[in-house]
């Protein structure tokens, strides 16, 4: 891998820890920030589809909060295209929705964007792994 490719890579993957820690501490403003105008995530528990302002709404109202997030660093790998990143990952992450607890181990694939000189997140789904 060059040193651009290395510079790309590293940056993807700076934005994505930015993004689960924003996750973890309920961070509405550094998300707006990480999260482009069109993204759309796939809900790993229910399977239905969310655009950006529901996500966004859910963590500032408190209605979805995240009280761990595990990543499996070692089984993540980044592919680029052109202007877009593809994360492929894996997490366990606990987290509370309208007040009931409960634990998604999941594979993920996070498409990533380059746009005016900076990384956003533009599409994310997880899939169950199973026990």
């Amino acid at each position: 891998m060059d040193s651009a490719q290395d510079t790309r890579t590293g940056e993807v993957l700076a934005c994505e820890e930015s993004f689960f820690s924003a996750l973890l501490a309920a961070d509405h403003q550094t998300l707006a920030t990480i999260l482009a105008d069109d993204f759309v995530i796939v809900d790993v528990m229910s399977g239905q589809a969310a655009r950006r302002e529901d996500l966004l709404g859910a963590i500032s109202s408190g209605e979805l909060q995240f009280a761990g997030v595990r990543q499996y660093t070692e089984e993540r790998s980044v592919r680029h295209r052109d202007s877009l990143a593809v994360v492929i990952g894996r997490t366990e992450m606990l987290m509370r929705y309208q007040g009931h607890e409960m634990t998604a181990k999941s594979r993920y694939t996070h498409v990533y964007t380059h746009e005016n000189n900076r990384w956003r997140l533009m599409s994310a789904q997880g899939t169950p792994i199973a026990e």
